[in-house]
């Protein structure tokens, strides 16, 4: 039998937010109810920002309750925190002493580690299409490769691209631990990886304002049971706005990668990106050059469809890193429409040693020049 929104509301009756014993759905705190057709339940909370350590309780319960409803296999709430006309600005988050965070430029001081994890990489870019998922998917497994223990978090909320690129249509597992119920991430070539894409369907719109984005990707990041990781690669949403300032926010980052290709147009919105970066206090691990040169595979001819040479000089310019550039190539392409990333399925091809000598650089800069550990066998499932 499918499941309803009158059942998702009639468990969450029994959910009480305040002492006069006022229900979850009569508190007008709920959002709308987003029923994914295999079983996942996600809906959000409205809270206003100091009541967020108390709503945790509440939070906890509602997902217990509707876990409870027949045919639900999982169910993901989120806090929702909304400043209302005239509230005045947002407090910065408090340190442990209870002293406002702020960095020297007014910028968000990282939130506490994940635990078990030692490094988290940010790879993003100033604009669409300059394929930061795909980079960000070979990256990883390029890393991988070296012997690290690696994750990847896809945080785009709105487009989630990692569960095509890993060919992954599973819903993951829910576990219980003494800090509460975590999401188990799926397994990609020996990645752990998570989405949003695993916990609703393909073509289901996230119809949701910042604050429900930035509740969503705050517990993707730290209710998900990742284990110990050397890195977590984090493939942000396009843009300069709220999952990257809330990622800043949430959880220290050891820096971030900007990926671009080497048209003007790109650069611009890169160079914003970088920008942005700096003004939270995140270091610019490196930029990557995507889509560089096309060899024509009939001919041999080299061309420049997008320009040559333009992410290296701008790195230069704004006083960066330059990590490497990856050709615009149809077997990355195909590889990746495949859901069979290049690096796992053809380690010893050229396109996949373009990500290799990437995610070297990025390691020397993450790790103080720590040479690589013996590279791990991938296996292909």
């Amino acid at each position: 039998m499918a499941i309803t929104r009158d059942d998702v509301l009639k468990a969450l009756a029994g959910v009480t937010v305040d002492a006069a014993g006022t229900s979850l759905p009569a508190s007008g705190r709920l959002s709308e109810i987003v029923i994914d057709p295999t079983g996942r339940v996600v809906f959000s909370i409205g809270i206003a920002p100091p009541e967020a350590k108390a709503f945790e309780t509440v939070r906890q319960a509602a997902e217990i309750a509707v876990l409870k409803v027949p045919g639900v296999k999982a169910a993901l709430a989120s806090l929702t925190a909304e400043r209302g006309p005239g509230a005045g600005p947002a407090p910065r988050p408090a340190a442990p002493g209870g002293t406002p965070q702020g960095g020297a430029h007014g910028g968000p001081r990282p939130g506490p580690a994940l635990p078990g994890v030692r490094h988290i990489v940010a790879v993003a870019s100033g604009k669409g299409g300059v394929g930061k998922s795909t980079t960000a998917c070979n990256l990883a497994l390029a890393l991988r490769a070296q012997g690290l223990k690696v994750g990847l978090l896809d945080a785009d909320i709105y487009g989630p691209s990692v569960p095509k690129l890993f060919g992954l249509d599973r819903k993951p597992e829910t576990i219980n631990t003494p800090q509460g119920q975590r999401i188990v991430p799926l397994n990609g070539y020996g990645l752990a990886v998570m989405s949003i894409g695993f916990l609703i369907s393909a073509d289901t719109a996230m119809i949701w304002r910042g604050p429900m984005v930035q509740s969503a990707l705050t517990q993707l990041l730290r209710e998900v049971a990742w284990g110990e990781l050397d890195v977590l690669i984090v493939d942000m949403p396009p843009g300069t706005g709220d999952a990257q300032l809330t990622l800043a926010q949430a959880t220290p980052l050891a820096g971030a990668v900007i990926v671009s290709t080497p048209q003007d147009l790109a650069l611009i919105d890169a160079r914003r990106a970088v920008t942005m970066f700096r003004r939270v206090e995140v270091p610019i691990l490196g930029v990557v050059e995507n889509m560089a040169t096309f060899v024509c595979p009939h001919c041999g001819g080299t061309s420049h469809i997008f320009g040559h040479g333009g992410a290296r000089q701008e790195a230069e310019t704004m006083g960066v890193p330059f990590l490497g550039e990856v050709p615009l190539n149809m077997t990355i392409r195909e590889s990746s429409d495949a859901g069979r990333p290049v690096v796992a399925v053809d380690p010893d091809g050229p396109q996949a040693a373009a990500y290799r000598a990437i995610a070297a650089a990025l390691w020397t800069n993450l790790s103080g020049g720590a040479g690589p550990r013996p590279a791990p066998r991938i296996v292909i499932e």
